[in-house]
């Protein structure tokens, strides 16, 4: 088979940098401007210098596509010293994260088997992993017996056997181990959680669930055909092709496929603001679109969780699939009081909203408290009796509010801040090995769900460890 030429999803990502951004997107150029904005007139009054935060040394194992985007968020926090950086793909990955580093003024060695950096760098504090799943375990079980903190991208492993690996390993060493759920740290999913659903308890009972990531049709990555890696490296790796290297997460045994690799972020997100597992699972999907044979994992999923939360039965739909972006991605929880539909995306300006039932209390003192903003006017082109014109089956339309939190940081910023700062013990973890474990067993039960054909039911140990 031949290797693809143009552009891959790397160049795509650095391409995105420098892409006008246009149309719908206007408003939230301006609105980011703004942000930036104030962020910068924010730090002029700040006496926090990087002179006073403590340099850690950090290593960096996997600087592909999802590798390169943390790197890109940790280039704008203060106190790190870049000291290594390992990636199977010398000829490419490896020269260009490195190369990227010295632009930066930092010195970094560059590896190309992990052991050997860490049998060579003595004084790192911290290593961050963005390797394919099926490498997490390993990686991460010999980093922290190394004496290293540990982030790890998710999944935390495409195996239950090997994110329990991963735990014991945290535990033994001592070692601190965050696992990438980077919404645990994004600030308007905070707001909403502790704010709206806990304190001011906006929401009310949760009753139903619904989420999604949708992604229009995207052609299988490629590589550029002079810098292929050399079968023997491959091999030794786990991969069998260049094709399987680049396409990792399609194939049984290396990744997941969409539900374990986008599935996961959102699912987290349903037992944290719901404060429960699920107590069962049903699910739907196959490989309806792309070939089989280059796409093991399936392409379409529809799965529907059941809960036992403290404030009784909630049940929670999540889609994805890969032929149509429409409404992209986003998690919609709907209680007796109000509905929380909340992104970590800006765009179209739909990060965060929560709707008003007009049976539930007033809700001016969260209002006047900041929470949220006041209810957006419905405008009439007349002035007509509603009541006229509705069906006697429909529900007047909620109050609109917006959730006040505006973000344009690189989203993993505050989870790698978050960590960092941990390691410096002035934070706790907001996503430590046994939350990550939590939510590794809900989505890897979604695939044994679909080969099943059946619903499939969690027991409380299922989540311990």
């Amino acid at each position: 088979k031949q290797e693809k030429s143009g552009l891959d999803r790397r160049d795509f990502l650095q391409g995105l940098a420098t892409a006008p951004v246009l149309g719908l997107f206007g408003y939230s150029l301006y609105k980011e401007r703004q942000y930036v904005k104030k962020q910068k007139e924010a730090k002029l009054g700040t006496t926090k210098t990087e002179e006073n935060v403590e340099e850690l040394n950090v290593a960096l194992l996997g600087v592909g596509a999802q590798g390169s985007v943390l790197l890109n968020a940790m280039l704008q926090i203060p106190g790190l010293r870049f000291r290594a950086v390992c990636d199977i793909w010398s000829e490419y990955n490896l020269k260009r994260a490195t190369n990227l580093l010295k632009k930066y003024n930092f010195e970094v060695n560059g590896y190309e088997d992990y052991q050997t950096m860490l049998s060579t760098e003595k004084d790192l504090d911290a290593v961050v992993i963005a390797t394919p799943d099926f490498w997490h375990s390993q990686h991460t079980v010999d980093c922290l017996k190394a004496g290293l903190n540990v982030y790890c991208e998710k999944e935390m492993s495409n195996t239950l056997e090997g994110a329990k690996k991963m735990v014991l390993a945290a535990r033994e060493t001592g070692k601190l181990l965050q696992i990438g759920h980077q919404r645990r740290s994004h600030p308007r999913y905070i707001h909403s959680y502790e704010k709206l659903i806990k304190e001011a308890g906006l929401v009310g009972r949760i009753v139903t669930v619904n989420g999604q990531w949708n992604r229009s049709v995207q052609d299988d990555l490629g590589w550029p055909a002079r810098y292929a890696i050399p079968e023997g490296t491959l091999r030794k790796f786990g991969f069998k092709s260049m094709e399987q290297f680049a396409n990792w997460r399609w194939y049984k045994g290396l990744g997941g496929g969409p539900i374990v690799d986008l599935g996961s972020h959102q699912i987290d997100i349903y037992n944290w603001f719901l404060e429960a597992q699920p107590r069962a699972v049903i699910a739907s999907g196959g490989t309806d679109y792309f070939p089989k044979d280059s796409h093991e994992w399936y392409d379409t999923v529809m799965a529907i969780f059941e809960y036992e939360t403290p404030k009784g039965v909630a049940r929670a739909y999540y889609q994805t699939q890969t032929t149509n972006g429409s409404q992209g991605y986003f998690e919609n929880f709907m209680g007796d009081q109000g509905t929380l539909v909340i992104s970590e995306s800006e765009a179209g300006g739909k990060g965060g909203l929560i709707y008003r039932q007009p049976n539930a209390p007033n809700w001016d003192e969260w209002i006047q408290k900041g929470y949220i903003t006041a209810p957006k006017i419905q405008l009439q082109k007349k002035e007509l009796d509603i009541s006229a014109r509705m069906d006697v089956r429909e529900s007047v339309s909620p109050d609109e509010h917006q959730i006040p939190i505006e973000f344009y940081d690189p989203y993993h910023k505050p989870h790698l801040q978050n960590f960092f700062n941990a390691v410096r013990g002035k934070e706790k973890l907001n996503c430590p090995a046994e939350i990550g474990y939590e939510t590794a067993v809900c989505v890897l039960k979604v695939n044994e769900a679909i080969e099943a054909g059946k619903r499939l039911t969690f027991n409380h140990e299922d989540f311990l460890i």
